[in-house]
């Protein structure tokens, strides 16, 4: 054999050498959890940084037919599509961005407040493509393994939006606070668009759901079903719990609460995203309104208005609000005869504030704008009259009965001048 051969056959073998060693090595620096086969059980692995902090990390996936509540997290490609298509602004618009950019986020922690004293102990997140779903859990297993948490955390995170529920109040700022106190350990926390779907649900919701929280929206609006769910207010508990005995049972039921909520972000997203496009065949007509409403609100007023018209031609609840909101905006245009047309329905049909408002504005117009003193004292007692059997708008009494003063006086000239 050739000296040239001797020396590749040498060269070869010391590169596989060289190159099991290091896996060994690799291998051997990885700690060793109690329970650890547990832990591998559900698809968890142990992470060390540089520095020998340790966290855990459990990562697994879903089809994108999978189907989660309503919803199949494919859909999330269609809204996604068709946000692209809008003209008009809203903060959840999804405009200028793909389904691979948005991350829905969320963390589970040793307390509700703010503060250096609460320590997140859990961060968990979804992304999506073309193969489907991934969902991805870091763990803190003891309160020295913060940097490999989050460190394990922003070398993981490459998206352009956060997806979160309530994350703008309590997640992200918690995170900014932990990641503070040890930042120079850490790369700098990227910046990110946020969608937060809490304030969403609010708008959409709270006309019918007592409260607001992320499993009732999932029970009431979203079809999701959890079974033998660990309540999110025992965490802490049993992270504490978890501290001392290092038995992972406890903490398998957190992950899988969190892991529900990171996959209830992907389907309410898609939900909120069909009410606000107009695509859900089974919005109801107050799910309609409160869009509108919304907006309005953000200055669509255009958007808006379309929407009020086609409510404005029902007479359910939805329907008589649309008309009290399009008549403000025709107000607005100056365009008195066609307000006056929609608030006197209000004045019979509205709730009480929207009957007594309707009935304020039709004095204003009929005193002003089409003057009719006499219309305007009917309206104006038919609004004290609401007040005298309704004491919370009584702060209005005084204003009304100036008007009703002022009306009788241009009433009396008004008749004067005839004779």
């Amino acid at each position: 054999m050739s000296l040239k051969n001797k020396l590749n056959r040498l060269q070869s073998h010391m590169s596989h050498t060289t190159e099991k060693k290091v896996k060994i090595e690799q291998e051997e620096c990885l700690p060793v959890f109690p329970y650890q086969d547990i832990w591998q059980q559900h698809d968890v692995s142990p992470y060390r940084d540089i520095e020998g902090s340790t966290c855990l990390i459990r990562e697994i996936h879903y089809p994108l037919d999978y189907l989660h509540g309503n919803y199949r997290f494919q859909e999330l490609y269609n809204v996604i599509e068709k946000w692209n298509e809008t003209t008009e602004y809203h903060p959840l618009t999804a405009k200028g961005h793909q389904a691979e950019d948005l991350f829905f986020f969320d963390t589970e922690t040793t307390g509700l407040g703010g503060g250096v004293g609460n320590t997140i102990f859990l961060l968990g997140y979804a992304s999506l493509n073309r193969k489907g779903v991934t969902l991805k859990q870091h763990i803190l297993p003891d309160p020295g393994g913060e940097i490999a948490l989050y460190k394990s955390f922003l070398e993981s995170i490459d998206y352009t939006t956060m997806v979160t529920y309530n994350g703008k109040a309590f997640d992200w700022p918690q995170l900014q606070t932990r990641h503070t106190l040890i930042r120079e350990h850490l790369p700098k926390l990227p910046p990110f668009g946020h969608f937060d779907l809490y304030h969403a649900s609010r708008r959409l919701w709270k006309h019918k759901l007592e409260r607001t929280k992320l499993s009732i929206v999932e029970r009431e609006v979203l079809g999701v079903k959890r079974v033998d769910d660990i309540p999110g207010y025992l965490a802490p508990m049993i992270y504490y719990d978890y501290l001392d005995t290092k038995n992972p049972e406890g903490m398998l039921g957190i992950m899988k609460h969190n892991e529900t909520d990171i996959l209830s972000l992907i389907t309410l997203y898609i939900h909120l995203s069909n009410q606000l496009l107009g695509l859900d065949k089974e919005q109801t007509s107050r799910e309609a309104y409160e869009t509108a409403r919304w907006f309005n609100a953000i200055g669509e007023i255009k958007k808006a208005q379309v929407g009020y018209e086609e409510l404005a031609q029902m007479n359910d609840e939805a329907g008589m609000k649309a008309k009290h909101q399009l008549a403000w905006q025709l107000k607005k245009e100056k365009q008195w005869a066609k307000a006056a047309e929609l608030w006197q329905m209000v004045s019979s049909d509205g709730d009480d504030q929207e009957r007594l408002s309707a009935c304020v504005e039709l004095a204003k117009i009929y005193e002003h704008r089409m003057p009719d003193p006499l219309r305007a004292i009917q309206y104006t007692d038919k609004a004290l009259k609401q007040i005298e059997t309704n004491k919370k708008y009584k702060k209005h009494k005084d204003e009304l009965y100036k008007r009703r003063e002022r009306l009788i006086r241009k009433l009396q000239k008004s008749i004067h001048r005839e004779e």
